[in-house]
């Protein structure tokens, strides 16, 4: 999860329920803490709160074999470390033999994130579109062609993000991002984007009102827009439709507010954020007015041994305890 401008189903017991297309808004599972629960224990909790998708950031055995039969989607990341060795095809082979063939279909992997908010200057950025290529290649001659391959991007891609219909890539981010949205364009996969109106506001509280990042300001502003959520979500499609992504569906694979450790980091803020994005996420944007959206919320836990500034270890809607920092309904 990036600190600048910049991203849930239904069982009431462990017999499987079909709840297809019921739900737009899974939570992301991080496991960066030592006071967590069991892996068992967090897939239950999913499931009694009727929460029917997920996003784990690795292959973790322990989580896969806790989703077997859940009938809770999943989006399972490939960590940024291992990306270099996914170059070589029979390393993506590999991963994919030993990481997604033992569990699917009795876990549902929708998508499979290629890195998580590589820049075009990072030293990874290199191996994402070969590695991309790979784990498709593997996924294809597995004939398991309903899991879609992508990667996660942040908003410091985007160069220039107001007005929304103007949103385009940096000019450093056009080189590394152009060949990836080529990849979607040809396999029919979204793009996956963290997106953070939090950070957007916090760094630029001159022009941004509070409302507009918490979804409460009434009536819209001077471009069409009542939320940020939507003005960010917009200028991603817009930056895609400049390099020949017209047709790419955006899934907002992270989406938060921090409980404390900052500027405007409240339980009443992050209540508010929450409860509001679940709401909103059913319906679409100004300029994709098909909805629902779907959006992953960051995070299930407050995760204690996350690195980086306070705000980073306050995201959880739940506690480690499992009891809820708020009162949302996944129905």
């Amino acid at each position: 999860m990036s600190i600048i401008l910049v991203f849930i189903g239904v069982l009431l017991s462990s017999t499987a329920l079909d709840f297809t297309g019921a739900q737009s808004v899974g939570v992301c599972y991080g496991g960066n803490g030592n006071n967590l629960p069991t892996k068992q224990a967090v897939i239950d909790l999913y499931k009694s709160k009727r929460i029917g998708k997920i996003r784990i950031y690795n292959p973790d055995q322990g989580a896969l074999q806790a989703l077997k039969n859940s009938n809770i989607e999943v989006i399972l990341g490939i960590p940024n470390d291992v990306l270099k060795s996914l170059t070589n095809a029979q390393a993506a082979t590999d991963w994919v033999n030993k990481n997604v063939k033992p569990y699917y279909p009795s876990v549902k992997i929708k998508y499979i994130a290629v890195g998580n908010e590589i820049h075009a200057n990072s030293p990874e950025a290199s191996s994402v579109l070969s590695a991309l290529q790979n784990i498709q290649k593997a996924i294809s001659s597995s004939n398991l062609v309903q899991i879609k391959v992508s990667t996660a991007i942040d908003t410091t891609l985007i160069g220039k993000s107001y007005p929304p219909n103007d949103g385009a890539f940096s000019d450093g981010s056009v080189g590394y991002i152009r060949p990836i949205v080529n990849f979607l364009v040809s396999n029919g996969s979204p793009l996956l984007a963290n997106v953070y109106p939090y950070f957007s506001y916090v760094n630029n509280q001159q022009s941004i009102g509070l409302d507009y990042a918490l979804f409460t300001k009434q009536g819209k502003n001077e471009v069409g827009y009542q939320n940020l959520f939507d003005a960010i979500l917009d200028s991603i499609y817009a930056a895609l439709e400049k390099v020949g992504g017209s047709n790419v569906k955006i899934v907002v694979s992270e989406s938060g507010w921090p409980s404390e450790g900052g500027t405007a980091a409240s339980a009443g803020n992050a209540g508010t954020y929450y409860g509001n994005l679940i709401k909103h996420a059913k319906g679409g944007t100004p300029k994709r007015p098909n909805g629902p959206i779907e959006t992953y919320l960051f995070a299930m836990f407050d995760e204690n041994q996350k690195p980086g500034p306070e705000i980073e270890r306050h995201f959880g809607i739940f506690r480690p305890d499992k009891s809820p920092k708020y009162q949302l309904s996944f129905n």
